[in-house]
């Protein structure tokens, strides 16, 4: 099924907006029933191009699909789709969230989409386009795979709207869609920003500074002028070490005093967040009398709604301090009631300082004049490294507001000493970064694709990705090949795909598996086996929330409760898959924190029982539900999808924490 088509040449204008070049370009290209690829600067409008696919669809009565990488876009997508299409014609998916799932517009993390052509869901038939905001994303190391999968497994008639700030291999991307889709894709590229953007250091001893002078600085400082209070190199070092350092209070004094605020300022750690925005509201209040006043009504109008539970939570408390002084913090450690109160603040123009982690830059449209960063390097799960340059610019990305900016300012924070200068000159002076697969074949995959396609069928779609295309420049890799062999086999020998009368088909426990789309093999070896009768609803719930528990450093439980953890072991010890991962695992930790909130303990007293801040443990209990709900539509027994929708009715309370 395809849009019809508008004559071409007539459209320079979309509802109340003349068109750029680009955008034109780009609805062009979808009046010719085109996929397209657009990588344009931050805030040029490519977000205009997927409002006129959306509007045509809907006009039409053709239904459309917008994907993003994470929940805090997609619900910002609802808001707004919302207020410029009608309700009733929005619906939102993203795992933990369902609602008015029949809409036309349908707003899903790309998980969803993925995972609705793998279970060869009728909708995707007839989808004229799906929308992948930020498809850098397909780049990202442990999440990469579900954006390539999503390409490789769409429709034939299904096109394509892939945008991004900027994909330096943009045509080869382009190319690798239309060879394996047999369509035409083309490329629309938009490299000058709206607002310029100026990029600038602060040098935690000496102030603004441009990387010239930082060079000369650290050369300086390797020949150091002994005097007598110096009279060796040593004792000059550790005084060099001691000097007085210019603190990021210093720096948001400069950009107040030179007018370049609202500021976000970026830091890669929740805490630091937090904390540095509680010092600088005893420091500082950015507001007047009129912005206090109303500042303090829009707290007021969000708390009247809001759950007690909220009201008395101390981040609470924290957050409206520091709000009355036009000063915020966001990140994903704060509930959701919470965080788009400090997203309304922020688009009013009420926060003038914003302490956000780097998931707020992640195509939420909240531009500010200058952007800060605390530092140019993050641990990444594994070391501390420095940004890449396409991390960084997706953050500088947000300087400057459109229409009311004549430039915007991206400012490192730096520490000369420890500083590589031609690392950070090549991150900071281009988006060099190429667009590269991280294509890796799930069990989950492999047992859809055995499923629903023949062996000629799969040998086209392992050629398919982008890795091959990338490795090659032709259709063919022997890793992913083997890798596709390599789990099939394992497989085999685990009872998940057996021979059957026309070639490979699956088992029970293969059927089970292929609608479980995290830790698939240990929760089938669990919940599709003789264990399951035996299992209590507690038992259930205990297992599905160590499953889908994250480590996290300086994250605790309290409680010494082990009297559901030890019914499992004793139940689990025949069943050496799961009883392996349990030991290294223990279940006992979650056992208190999970048994209080079955019980009907009130999100506060949970909040007592870990040291895990309140959006984790949101995101936690949704998490544990949405893999519930996996089970329920995995599993062929009754008893077990009994079990688990009184699971459901139960943890999922009215609680505002657990609600959109």
């Amino acid at each position: 099924m395809t849009l019809k088509t508008e004559k071409i040449s007539e459209i320079t204008k979309f509802k109340e907006f003349k068109l750029d070049r680009f955008q034109i370009e780009a609805i062009q290209s979808i009046e010719k029933n085109n996929s397209v690829v657009v990588s344009a600067a931050t805030g040029t409008g490519k977000t205009l191009i997927a409002d006129y696919i959306i509007d045509k669809c809907l006009k039409e009565k053709q239904k459309v699909i917008y994907t993003a990488p994470i929940k805090a876009l997609s619900n910002q997508k609802y808001r707004d789709f919302k207020k410029q299409y009608g309700e009733e014609n929005v619906g939102i998916l993203t795992g933990d969230i369902t609602i008015n799932p029949e809409a036309p517009i349908k707003i899903m993390t790309t998980e969803i989409y993925r995972n609705m052509l793998l279970a060869n869901d009728p909708e995707t038939e007839e989808l004229p386009y799906v929308i992948f905001d930020e498809i850098h994303f397909l780049g990202d190391i442990e999440r990469g795979t579900v954006w390539e999968e999503s390409i490789i497994f769409s429709h034939e008639n299904t096109r394509f709207l892939c945008l991004s700030a900027t994909i330096p291999n943009a045509r080869q991307f382009a190319n690798w869609i239309q060879h394996i889709k047999k369509h035409n894709v083309d490329v629309v590229t938009e490299k000058k920003r709206a607002v310029p953007l100026k990029h600038m250091f602060f040098d935690d001893e000496k102030g603004f500074a441009t990387l010239q002078d930082i060079e000369e600085w650290k050369k300086l400082d390797k020949y150091p002028k002994y005097n007598k209070a110096f009279n060796n190199k040593k004792r000059y070092l550790d005084d060099l070490r001691k000097r007085k350092k210019k603190g990021y209070l210093e720096l948001l004094h400069d950009l107040e005093k030179d007018n370049q605020l609202p500021c976000i300022y970026f830091c890669f750690s929740r805490q630091l967040t937090q904390k540095k925005a509680e010092l600088l509201k005893t420091k500082k209040n950015y507001l007047n009398a009129q912005e206090t006043s109303k500042v303090g009504q829009i707290i007021r109008d969000t708390m009247n709604t809001a759950d007690e539970a909220v009201k008395r939570l101390e981040t609470t408390k924290i957050l409206r301090e520091c709000l009355k002084n036009g000063i915020g913090f966001h990140h994903a450690g704060i509930l959701p009631t919470l965080k788009e109160l400090v997203e309304e603040l922020f688009a009013q123009g009420l926060i003038k300082v914003l302490f956000a982690t780097e998931t707020f830059a992640v195509g939420i449209n909240m531009p500010a004049k200058t952007v800060c960063f605390d530092s140019l390097e993050k641990f990444d799960g594994i070391q501390f490294r420095y940004l890449n340059s396409k991390e960084y610019f997706q953050l500088a990305g947000r300087a400057g507001r459109r229409g009311i900016d004549k430039e915007g300012f991206a400012i490192s924070v730096i520490d000369r000493q420890f500083m590589d200068i031609k690392k950070v000159a090549n991150i900071t002076e281009s988006d060099s970064e190429p667009l590269l697969s991280q294509f890796r074949l799930s069990f989950n995959t492999v047992l859809n694709m055995v499923h629903s396609h023949s062996e000629e069928e799969i040998a086209i779609i392992l050629q398919s990705s982008l890795f091959s295309y990338q490795e090659t420049g032709r259709q063919s890799s022997q890793r992913v090949v083997n890798s596709f062999n390599k789990k099939k086999k394992k497989l085999y020998q685990l009872g998940y795909i057996i021979k059957g009368l026309n070639g490979d088909e699956l088992s029970e426990k293969g059927l089970f598996a292929m609608r479980i789309y995290t830790m698939e093999l240990l929760t089938t070896e669990i919940f599709c086996s003789s264990l399951t009768p035996n299992l209590t609803n507690i038992e259930i719930l205990l297992i599905v929330g160590r499953i889908m528990y994250e480590e996290r450093k300086n994250i605790k439980f309290k409680g010494r409760d082990k009297s559901v953890s030890n019914r499992i072991y004793k139940k689990m010890l025949n069943y050496n898959y799961p009883l392996q991962f349990f030991r290294e695992n223990p279940l006992f930790t979650l056992e208190p924190f999970l048994k209080e909130w079955f019980e009907g303990c009130k999100f506060e007293e949970l909040m007592n029982l870990t040291t895990m801040p309140e959006g984790d443990i949101v995101r936690f209990i949704r998490q544990i539900l949405d893999m519930l709900q996996q089970i329920q539509h995995a599993t062929l027994n009754k008893e077990l999808k009994d079990k688990v929708v009184e699971i459901q009715k139960t943890i999922d309370r009215d609680v505002i924490a657990i609600r959109f």
